[in-house]
Parts: structure tokens; sequence; C-alpha cells
């Protein structure tokens, strides 16, 4: 078992990514306005054309040494994705669905001490092609891996053991910041 160490721009949340493998989630880059978007909400670079790096696995593989109180969430919308943030600092940690009962939480590799532990980029998300059009590559990886190790956290009980949900009443653990489409709009002209 590889254990990962990540941790916010200011050290102030630390944490580790269990099992850490390239055969124990996808690592994926995704070209979607609302990752650039919030990378830049966040305080990080605009990642333009080079897309956002994450690794999708299950909630139960992120456990937090210190600083897990100062964890944020916010959406781009009151269905959107939750991104989780740190508030010391406003760097951007994970992704997760609104739902605990599909157990996915997506680290920016940005984060981890050492993105090469997770191998290489497997999938790519809303990869913009020549006709104006988004498509995504790799799409058994991207959707497969995912659908599969969530069903397996189901059929275990793994996925009522997430540090982003209060499993009673399935509410985030922090209350949600729902932005306004507008933001993400002019965060990315």
């Amino acid at each position: 078992m590889t254990d990962l160490p990540f941790s916010c721009r200011c050290g102030q949340v630390k944490g580790t990514l269990h099992d850490a493998r390239p055969d124990t989630g996808t690592h994926v880059r995704c070209f979607c306005s609302s990752c650039r978007a919030a990378m830049i909400h966040t305080g990080d670079p605009d990642p333009g054309d080079q897309g956002v790096t994450l690794f999708q696995t299950t909630p139960d593989k992120i456990s937090f040494q210190h600083g897990q109180d100062r964890l944020a969430v916010f959406s781009f919308g009151p269905k959107n994705i939750l991104r989780w943030q740190a508030s010391c600092c406003n760097a951007a940690l994970f992704t997760t669905l609104r739902d605990p009962k599909i157990p996915l939480a997506a680290l920016l590799t940005r984060r981890m001490a050492d993105a090469a532990a997770v191998g290489p980029v497997k999938a790519q998300a809303f990869v913009p092609q020549p006709d104006g059009t988004r498509q995504h590559q790799g799409r058994m990886a991207l959707f497969g891996s995912v659908l599969w190790r969530g069903l397996i956290a189901r059929l275990t009980g793994r996925w009522k053991n997430t540090p982003f949900f209060d499993i009673k009443t399935r509410m985030p653990t922090a209350p949600v910041k729902v932005l306004p489409q507008e933001i993400r709009r002019n965060l990315i002209g």
C-alpha cells in the first residue's frame, strides 16, 4: 500500500491519500470551464488549455491529519459538483458529487506530495475539438472505473467512511456556498 501526503498551499490542511497507485484510481485531465473557473476562483493560475489534473478515487481513501475543520465547499450552481477548498489559503483540494451514496472524491494532483505516484493521465474530459465541440478520451477509464470503484464501495459499506459528508443526514460537513453561474462565466471571460 502506498500512502501519499497532500496539503493545501499554506500547509494548515494536511492529509493522506491511502493506497495511491495507478490501479486504485483514475488520473484524469479535465478541460471543462467549471474546473478552470474553480482554479482561478481559489487563487491558482488559469490552467488555460493545459486542463486540470485530478486523481479520482473513493472518499474512504482520504484522511486528514490536520485542518479538516478548515475545509470549505462551494459549487457553481445548486446542482453542480462540490468543490472543496482550504479556508485558510483558499487552495482547491477536491471535487465530490453531491450525494455521498455515489462515492467519488477527486484530489487535485497539484496538492499531492508526488503526483507521479498515481501514474500518467489515463483519461481526459471535455477535450476541445477543432469543430468547437468537446469530447471525452478514455471513456472506460473515466466512467467505467468510477462506476466500478463506487459499486465496490457501496457493496462493502466503505462509502460511509467519508470526511466530506455526515452520513446520517447525507449533508456536506461544511455549508455549501452556491456561487451564481455569472461568476464562473466572468472568471474565464
